[in-house]
């Protein structure tokens, strides 16, 4: 059994977003410094981690049962699952204009700074962005690796790439489509948080066009290009000849 003081420290941290049979339970905020070339940036960090068949976590009356939440979620061998997060800056909830970025987890790029993509490029850079904006989110997908093929599959395509193919081929020969990313939950999460216009840094208009259709308050979008060099020339074009990235008129 949960403590009754930390479950109600707890209680007023954990949001439940219900959609049907799944729930998406979101923890948060948390104050988290972040090192930004060299000065410390405070973001607002909050989790979320989706959840089905969770019907014994709500009452009759339809309230919710935090307790069982809390005991189940606790509980629950979460290290073996992905679970996703996003950074608010700002006031993110009242701001007349906020900048999000919808970024897909590269464990090369982000982690290792890998210079095979410009993922780890874009994510400091849109951070950056959002933090001279004065309100934004940065949305941190944590199961979109690979464009959504997972790590081991990714390392796979990355094999295939270097006897030539690009990293669309190397996706369909493996058995999966070009880019198999879902912004659902995503996008639950933002309209929680938000209900103001965003704009979307980016440079896929899948992306775009998934907040549009979801009926999300979108009012444009910002490119995010840059840290081009000879390891990634080639998978910045195949963005933007095979998937269909919008090109920067500035780097053409």
């Amino acid at each position: 059994m949960i403590n009754e003081k930390v479950a109600m420290i707890l209680e007023d941290k954990i949001n439940v977003i219900k959609n049907g049979e799944k729930s998406i339970y979101l923890v948060g905020p948390i104050n988290l410094p972040v090192n930004l070339d060299g000065e410390t940036t405070v973001f607002q960090w909050y989790c979320w981690l989706p959840c089905e068949n969770m019907a014994g976590h709500f009452c009759n009356d339809g309230s919710y049962n935090m307790e069982k939440i809390i005991e189940t979620l606790a509980s629950s061998n979460l290290a073996e699952m992905q679970q996703s997060s996003v950074l608010l800056y700002g006031d993110f909830q009242h701001s007349a204009d906020a900048l999000i970025r919808m970024h897909s987890i590269c464990h090369t790029g982000d982690i290792f700074g890998s210079k095979r993509c410009d993922c780890g490029f874009q994510l400091k850079q849109a951070m950056k962005m959002i933090a001279t904006q004065g309100s934004g989110a940065l949305f941190y997908l944590a199961n979109h690796e690979g464009r959504g093929i997972g790590l081991f599959s990714k390392a796979m395509a990355y094999v295939l790439q270097e006897k030539g193919l690009d990293t669309v081929e190397a996706n369909l020969e493996l058995g999966f489509v070009d880019d198999a990313r879902n912004y659902d939950d995503a996008i639950r999460v933002l309209k929680k948080l938000r209900s103001n216009p965003v704009t979307l840094i980016t440079n896929n208009p899948r992306k775009l066009e998934a907040l549009q259709n979801s009926g999300a308050n979108v009012a444009g979008r910002v490119p995010l290009w840059g840290d081009i060099s000879e390891f990634n020339e080639k998978y910045l074009k195949t963005k933007v000849v095979r998937s269909g990235h919008l090109k920067d008129i500035k780097n053409e």
